[in-house]
Protein backbone atom coordinates (compact mmCIF):
# COMPACT_ATOMS: atom_id res chain seq x y z
CA UNK A 1 0.00 0.00 0.00
CA UNK A 2 1.57 3.50 -1.22
CA UNK A 3 2.09 6.42 1.82
CA UNK A 4 -0.39 9.17 1.16
CA UNK A 5 -0.12 12.35 2.76
CA UNK A 6 -2.29 12.63 6.04
CA UNK A 7 -4.90 15.07 5.57
CA UNK A 8 -6.24 17.21 8.18
CA UNK A 9 -9.71 14.58 8.26
CA UNK A 10 -6.44 12.32 8.95
CA UNK A 11 -4.59 13.97 11.64
CA UNK A 12 -7.87 14.79 13.51
CA UNK A 13 -8.87 10.89 13.13
CA UNK A 14 -5.03 9.99 14.63
CA UNK A 15 -5.90 12.35 17.65
CA UNK A 16 -8.93 10.58 18.33
CA UNK A 17 -7.05 7.37 18.29
CA UNK A 18 -4.37 8.22 20.33
CA UNK A 19 -6.47 10.17 22.49
CA UNK A 20 -4.12 12.99 21.99
CA UNK A 21 -2.82 15.84 19.70
CA UNK A 22 -0.70 14.04 16.59
CA UNK A 23 3.16 15.50 16.39
CA UNK A 24 4.82 16.05 13.31
CA UNK A 25 2.90 13.31 10.94
CA UNK A 26 3.66 13.30 7.32
CA UNK A 27 1.60 10.35 6.23
CA UNK A 28 -0.49 7.84 6.55
CA UNK A 29 1.49 4.31 6.36
CA UNK A 30 -2.06 2.20 5.94
CA UNK A 31 -5.29 2.55 6.21
CA UNK A 32 -8.32 0.23 7.55
CA UNK A 33 -10.50 -1.38 5.03
CA UNK A 34 -12.99 1.67 5.99
CA UNK A 35 -10.34 4.30 4.86
CA UNK A 36 -8.83 5.48 8.16
CA UNK A 37 -5.75 5.72 9.31
CA UNK A 38 -3.98 2.10 10.47
CA UNK A 39 -0.49 3.32 10.88
CA UNK A 40 1.50 6.42 10.35
CA UNK A 41 5.24 7.79 9.34
CA UNK A 42 6.60 10.47 11.08
CA UNK A 43 8.86 12.91 10.59
CA UNK A 44 12.18 11.77 12.18
CA UNK A 45 12.60 14.90 14.57
CA UNK A 46 9.84 16.65 16.24
CA UNK A 47 8.90 20.10 16.00
CA UNK A 48 10.47 20.62 18.91
CA UNK A 49 14.04 19.33 17.94
CA UNK A 50 13.91 15.90 19.52
CA UNK A 51 15.02 13.28 17.64
CA UNK A 52 12.18 10.33 16.47
CA UNK A 53 13.39 7.04 15.18
CA UNK A 54 10.31 5.62 15.42
CA UNK A 55 8.96 6.63 11.74
CA UNK A 56 6.14 4.19 11.46
CA UNK A 57 3.54 3.66 14.49
CA UNK A 58 0.33 2.05 14.85
CA UNK A 59 -2.94 4.08 16.12
CA UNK A 60 -5.34 2.28 15.35
CA UNK A 61 -6.94 0.88 18.75
CA UNK A 62 -7.60 -1.99 17.32
CA UNK A 63 -4.74 -2.79 15.79
CA UNK A 64 -2.81 -1.44 19.28
CA UNK A 65 -4.28 -3.96 21.26
CA UNK A 66 -3.86 -6.93 18.86
CA UNK A 67 -0.13 -6.16 18.91
CA UNK A 68 -0.60 -5.35 22.80
CA UNK A 69 -2.24 -9.21 23.13
CA UNK A 70 0.51 -10.74 21.20
CA UNK A 71 3.42 -9.28 23.04
CA UNK A 72 1.86 -10.46 26.24
CA UNK A 73 1.33 -14.14 24.98
CA UNK A 74 5.38 -13.82 24.55
CA UNK A 75 5.58 -13.64 21.12
CA UNK A 76 7.98 -11.46 21.02
CA UNK A 77 10.10 -13.80 22.94
CA UNK A 78 9.59 -16.45 20.73
CA UNK A 79 10.21 -14.64 17.49
CA UNK A 80 13.49 -13.51 19.31
CA UNK A 81 14.43 -17.10 20.00
CA UNK A 82 13.90 -17.76 16.33
CA UNK A 83 16.18 -15.17 15.18
CA UNK A 84 18.69 -17.12 17.44
CA UNK A 85 18.44 -20.66 15.41
CA UNK A 86 17.53 -19.47 11.67
CA UNK A 87 19.75 -17.47 9.99
CA UNK A 88 17.51 -16.79 6.70
CA UNK A 89 14.99 -14.94 9.33
CA UNK A 90 17.62 -13.13 10.94
CA UNK A 91 18.70 -11.73 7.34
CA UNK A 92 15.70 -10.60 6.16
CA UNK A 93 15.64 -9.01 9.86
CA UNK A 94 18.44 -6.93 9.10
CA UNK A 95 17.15 -5.65 5.46
CA UNK A 96 14.10 -4.98 6.80
CA UNK A 97 16.57 -2.41 9.64
CA UNK A 98 18.27 -1.29 6.67
CA UNK A 99 15.07 -0.49 4.42
CA UNK A 100 13.34 1.50 7.80
CA UNK A 101 16.65 3.38 7.72
CA UNK A 102 16.42 4.14 3.86
CA UNK A 103 12.84 5.04 4.58
CA UNK A 104 13.62 7.29 7.72
CA UNK A 105 16.70 8.93 5.57
CA UNK A 106 14.36 10.27 2.98
CA UNK A 107 12.67 12.48 5.69
CA UNK A 108 15.96 13.83 6.73
CA UNK A 109 18.86 13.17 8.64
CA UNK A 110 19.26 12.93 12.04
CA UNK A 111 22.97 12.13 13.29
CA UNK A 112 21.57 11.41 17.06
CA UNK A 113 19.87 8.34 15.54
CA UNK A 114 21.85 7.46 12.98
CA UNK A 115 22.02 3.57 12.65
CA UNK A 116 18.70 3.27 14.77
CA UNK A 117 15.66 1.98 13.58
CA UNK A 118 13.05 1.01 16.12
CA UNK A 119 10.95 -2.52 17.35
CA UNK A 120 14.38 -4.12 18.60
CA UNK A 121 15.70 -4.27 15.37
CA UNK A 122 18.25 -5.58 13.55
CA UNK A 123 19.22 -8.02 16.55
CA UNK A 124 16.07 -7.76 19.14
CA UNK A 125 12.42 -8.25 19.03
CA UNK A 126 11.49 -5.14 21.38
CA UNK A 127 8.11 -3.57 20.08
CA UNK A 128 5.26 -5.37 17.42
CA UNK A 129 3.75 -2.41 17.44
CA UNK A 130 6.64 -0.42 15.32
CA UNK A 131 7.17 -3.79 13.46
CA UNK A 132 3.88 -4.19 12.42
CA UNK A 133 2.90 -0.69 11.60
CA UNK A 134 6.59 -1.30 9.35
CA UNK A 135 5.16 -4.36 7.65
CA UNK A 136 2.19 -2.72 6.88
CA UNK A 137 3.46 0.58 5.48
CA UNK A 138 6.28 -1.17 3.66
CA UNK A 139 4.14 -4.25 2.50
CA UNK A 140 4.33 -8.02 2.89
CA UNK A 141 7.76 -9.42 2.41
CA UNK A 142 9.76 -6.61 4.23
CA UNK A 143 9.59 -7.07 7.81
CA UNK A 144 9.52 -10.88 8.36
CA UNK A 145 8.78 -10.27 12.11
CA UNK A 146 6.02 -7.58 11.58
CA UNK A 147 4.73 -9.97 8.57
CA UNK A 148 4.46 -12.79 11.74
CA UNK A 149 2.88 -10.73 14.27
CA UNK A 150 0.22 -8.82 11.69
CA UNK A 151 -0.76 -13.04 10.57
CA UNK A 152 -1.27 -14.23 13.98
CA UNK A 153 -2.81 -11.06 15.16
CA UNK A 154 -6.60 -11.01 16.21
CA UNK A 155 -6.86 -7.56 13.75
CA UNK A 156 -6.63 -7.35 10.26
CA UNK A 157 -6.84 -3.59 8.24
CA UNK A 158 -9.19 -5.70 5.67
CA UNK A 159 -12.18 -6.22 8.48
CA UNK A 160 -13.18 -2.87 9.74
CA UNK A 161 -13.43 -2.78 13.58
CA UNK A 162 -13.13 1.34 13.76
CA UNK A 163 -16.43 1.42 16.24
CA UNK A 164 -15.06 -1.05 18.57
CA UNK A 165 -13.92 1.03 21.16
CA UNK A 166 -15.63 3.90 20.80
Amino acid sequence: MPLTPATEADLAEVSRQLGRPVRNVVAVAARCVCGKPVAVQTEPRLDDGTPFPTVYYLTHRAATASMSRLEAGQLMVELQDRLAVEPELAAAYQAAHEAYLEDRAKLGDVAEIAGISAGGMPTRVKCLHALGAHALAAGPGVNPIGDIALARADWSPQVCACNVDD
